[in-house]
């Protein structure tokens, strides 16, 4: 599968892009850990099928000093040890804000109610800002089939930062 149009090389896709990447600067700067941030961006890369933004996550991810045991065990969280209690709520909301077909009451009220015992408004603020953008930057990527394994750490923010 090739890429369908390379939203890199076209002068209405890049200013796009700058923009799209000015809204990931406002989550970035926040107080939700990065940590958390590059958790939730794979686990919903991951639901979405998007090869380009797990390909970007885990080596972003892997950069930061994440380490393989956790970037491994993310699709499968809630069956392993390695995750904090608010990085399961930022990952339960990332699911279900992802799975709104599947999920027709969209989030739940018991994953909301863990997402505030462990996060302040302006982290639920970004986290909330996070599963919407990532969403967005999936869909992007998977309609044009941009594809996952050319990515290095930094590439993002250096071209559009």
């Amino acid at each position: 599968m090739d890429t369908r149009f390379d939203m890199f090389d076209n002068e209405i896709a890049v200013r796009f892009a700058k923009r799209f990447a000015n809204a990931g600067l406002v989550i970035q700067q926040s107080p939700l850990p990065r940590t958390t941030q590059e958790l939730v961006s794979l686990r919903a890369s991951q639901i979405n099928g998007c090869g380009w933004c797990i390909d970007m996550h885990t080596k972003e991810a892997l950069a930061d000093g994440e380490g393989a045991v956790r970037l491994n065990l993310v699709a499968a969280w809630r069956e392993s040890t390695v995750f904090t209690e608010a990085e399961q709520a930022a990952l339960a909301l990332a699911e279900e804000g992802t799975r709104l077909a599947d999920a027709h009451q969209g989030v739940s009220d018991e994953t909301w109610a863990r997402v505030r015992r462990h996060y302040d408004d302006d982290q639920i603020a970004a986290l909330v800002a996070l599963v919407a953008l990532i969403n967005a930057a999936n869909r992007l990527a998977v309609i044009v089939h941009q594809r996952g394994g050319s990515y290095q750490p930094g590439m993002f923010a250096a071209a559009f930062g």
